[in-house]
């Protein structure tokens, strides 16, 4: 898809063919604002089976199946096998993992990497653990590898979880548990996996050390003060130039892990009533997820936010999820029938809704009965305030199947209990989760510029112009494998890099695109339909020739 999701594969694909893989580029500008391991994983991808789109969708897709499985092991060595499938199950197969690894993100691997840490944590200053040594430098890797995913998010976040466990079981100050962490062992090991990286880049990048507070426009200050006070203090202050983000408002931000768990979360009331004291190894186990969980989200709702950011807390939810489903009591049972309940609700509304637009036509894609609201797309899930009545129209197929799958969920609530009615959950939301897969097929004409970047392939030689930034037809990069000028483009991700010293002059205005559109070179120029007025104001309409169309953006070429 364009946005995020093609520009990570881009950048890997850039690394593997400069043989720089150290510093991100995107259309030669230097790209400075994450960490480069799922790069370096994207691109050993490509090495091992060619530069495809599903061969970059492969380090998350693995990532998501390690999670659970880590989850699952983590759960069992707590509180027994039953849990440990279902805790499995609870993260493997719930709404926000599908949601947030269909997009080139490496959130799930950090979540995978502070999962890790704490299970290795407790393993290290668990008395009975024959090899705490190992578990030890295991949480220091864990830490090193997870700064190299996302930054100093994966290094804050489990410190700060244990740092909070420490302080209410009253250990932080014991020196026989502080021991069994190895702490300066632990160090060296994790030095000396991130900090080659953050060095290098640093002197690649000069000036080397710039403190200030300030970001704005035009500002060069390297990569040492972009990456560690722009992108991680001032972000966090809600500060940062360029405010290419946005934030979900707080009260959301905790309720919506009710859709992100979903069905599980339904078992919440049920994990609530665990025992939480520090008596054995799973009551210590159920307070260390609910540190975990509680520091992360507080951490949070005093910074900047979006749906994803508190992935890493699924894995802890998980884990009382399945200690509290590996029991069985009252509580259990209620969240079953409310989970029908669900279930048929949601089947009954996918009913009415087929019934409302059983005759509405489809013609073209699915662009043509969307409402673009542009304004919420620094939201993850910005794009779902577009759907309309008549877009479901062409969901036909995926809302059916949705629909079937709720009603299995709702027979099964009502017919099972226990484990069976769990596994028949399990099965409900595989199917969902499928019919969503669909429907993302349905929106790609809309989500990606894949059909233009053929159209462009197909076409006689030319130079590429985007109207707008590159992140908006970032597919076509992908796909083609080409530069463009970005007119008006000098926003956003691309900025601060561009005034990097030796960074190339990839953006031009209104006043040099008149020039080029109207001369012997042939030239093609990407835009959304929203823009083309724009276009048409500036060169004349008769010297905008259509070559595509696709999902609401069209390609024109300066000559026939």
């Amino acid at each position: 898809m364009d946005d995020v999701d093609a520009v990570q594969a881009q950048i890997a694909r850039n690394m593997l063919q400069s043989g720089d893989w150290v510093i991100a580029h995107l259309d030669g500008v230097p790209y400075l604002e994450k960490s480069p391991l799922i790069y370096w994983l994207i691109a050993l991808s490509f090495r091992l089976f060619g530069v495809h789109d599903w061969a970059a969708r492969i380090p998350v897709a693995l990532g998501a199946v390690l999670l659970a499985w880590v989850t699952s092991r983590y759960a069992r060595w707590a509180f027994g096998a039953r849990a440990g499938l279902y805790a499995g199950l609870a993260v493997g197969t719930c709404a926000g993992l599908f949601l947030f690894t269909r997009i080139q993100i490496p959130d799930v691997l950090l979540t995978l990497t502070v999962c890790l840490a704490f299970w290795s944590f407790q393993r290290a200053i668990d008395p009975e653990e024959p090899h705490g040594r190992r578990w030890a430098a295991l949480l220091a890797a864990s830490l090193g590898i997870g700064l190299m995913l996302k930054a100093l998010i994966a290094v804050v976040a489990p410190l700060g979880g244990i740092f909070v466990y420490l302080l209410v079981t009253r250990q932080l100050f014991s020196r026989s548990l502080w021991q069994r962490l190895y702490v300066v062992s632990g160090l060296l090991v994790f030095l000396a996996i991130a900090a080659p990286w953050h060095v290098v880049a640093t002197l690649r990048m000069p000036p080397y050390f710039h403190f200030s507070m300030h970001s704005g426009p035009g500002e060069y200050h390297g990569f040492f003060w972009f990456y560690f006070i722009n992108e991680h203090v001032l972000r966090f202050l809600n500060l940062r130039y360029p405010r290419d983000y946005n934030t979900v408002p707080r009260f959301a931000f905790w309720w919506l892990h009710l859709v992100w768990l979903f069905p599980w979360s339904v078992y919440f009331p049920a994990a609530a009533r665990l025992g939480y004291q520090a008596e054995d190894r799973a009551g210590r186990t159920r307070l260390l997820a609910l540190c975990w969980t509680g520091f992360l989200m507080v951490f949070f709702t005093f910074s900047t936010t979006q749906e994803y950011y508190s992935m890493p807390i699924y894995p802890a939810l998980a884990l009382l999820l399945g200690c509290a489903m590996a029991g069985e009591n009252a509580w259990l049972r209620a969240g079953t029938r409310v989970l029908g309940g669900i279930a048929a609700a949601a089947a009954l509304a996918i009913a009415v809704i087929l019934y409302l637009v059983r005759g509405l036509p489809t013609p073209g894609d699915i662009s043509h009965a969307l409402q673009q609201h542009p304004e919420a797309y620094t939201l993850s899930l910005g794009h779902m305030g577009d759907l309309t009545l008549q877009s479901f129209a062409y969901l036909r197929g995926p809302l059916v199947l949705a629909g079937l799958a709720f009603l299995l969920g709702a027979l099964a609530a009502w017919m099972l209990r226990g484990s069976r009615a769990y596994l028949a959950m399990a099965v409900m939301m595989v199917l969902f989760l499928h019919a969503a897969r669909l429907a993302l097929v349905t929106f790609d004409p809309y989500l990606a510029s894949r059909p233009l970047a053929e159209a462009l392939l197909r076409a006689p030689a030319g130079r590429l112009i985007l109207n707008g930034q590159y992140y908006s037809f970032s597919s076509v990069f992908f796909y083609t494998n080409r530069s463009a000028l970005l007119l008006n483009g000098r926003v956003n991700n691309l900025e601060y890099g561009s005034y990097a010293p030796g960074s190339p002059d990839v953006f031009i205005n209104d006043a040099q695109f008149v020039t080029l559109w109207s001369g012997a070179e042939h030239f093609y120029v990407l835009t959304d339909g929203d823009e083309v007025a724009h276009l048409a104001g500036l060169v004349d309409r008769s010297q905008l020739h259509l070559v595509a169309e696709s999902g609401g953006k069209l390609l024109f070429s300066n000559h026939p």
